[in-house]
């Protein structure tokens, strides 16, 4: 990693950013002027101008705490935390082992405790706070089958949202952009191939599945001086929901 430390502008950390969601929300919070630094077990083979990687696996205290130290260490500040690195198989609760299980919960509820406790330690001192943004998923209010693990960990993550804002208040605000279904490089294998993709589209009110860029939308939001009253809250980025299935019979008819 050598960003640079030079500047005035913004300083952010984005888990899991070298692809998909994360990957969006790097690029989008660059290109409005934030310093960005990234993490991943991997290092990629480009990154989009502006943003920085450090290898961490945020799955472990102690890297998450070295992943928030080198950020303050290279850009003198931290203003705003992104927790997007998460995820998991379809796996049937009935025959999930143990050790997946607790990988699902470490990575989808504990990394992002553990990267907001060392964050917060560093936003409480310095002036302005910061933001802290976790990215849920709609699993943790609709789960589908095969996803018990990774929905009780996003429905802990939602709780975490409100009780961390509760105690870290007034300096840092937490919140969460809770995530629908969105076309990112992993599609297919959760949800199957193109004709599979687009009837999970056609459920979506809004007639399509969220882009990566929709989500790191809904962050620059949250991050902007209009959100600066909002903290323990849930964006909902989704399309409207799904449209219900009995709609069609209980719609009713044109004579």
């Amino acid at each position: 990693m050598s960003p640079s430390s030079s500047g005035s502008e913004p300083a952010a950390i984005v888990t899991g950013g070298t692809r998909g969601i994360g990957r969006a929300v790097a690029e989008r919070l660059a290109g409005a002027g934030y310093r960005v630094l990234t993490c991943g077990r991997r290092e990629p083979d480009a990154l989009p101008d502006g943003v920085a990687f450090l290898r961490a696996d945020v799955r472990e205290p102690q890297e998450a705490a070295a992943l928030v130290a080198a950020a303050v260490d290279a850009y003198g500040r931290l203003d705003l935390v992104v927790n997007n690195a998460g995820g998991g198989p379809p796996t049937p609760a009935a025959t999930a082992s143990p050790g997946l299980v607790t990988a699902i919960v470490r990575l989808n509820l504990l990394a992002p405790f553990f990267v907001a406790q060392a964050a917060n330690a560093v936003m409480q001192g310095q002036d302005g706070g910061g933001l802290i943004v976790n990215i849920g998923s709609v699993s943790a209010l609709r789960p589908a089958p095969g996803t018990a693990a990774y929905a009780a960990a996003k429905g802990g993550l939602e709780v975490l949202t409100r009780a961390l804002a509760l105690e870290w208040a007034p300096k840092v605000r937490v919140n969460t952009v809770t995530a629908g279904a969105v076309r990112t490089e992993d599609n297919a294998a959760h949800y199957g191939d193109e004709s599979a993709l687009a009837a999970v589209a056609a459920t979506v009110p809004l007639g399509r599945m969220a882009t990566p860029q929709d989500i790191a939308d809904a962050v620059l939001l949250l991050a902007s001086p209009l959100a600066g009253y909002v903290t323990g809250a849930s964006l909902v980025v989704d399309g409207g929901g799904q449209v219900p299935r009995y709609s069609d019979t209980a719609r009713p008819q044109t004579p």
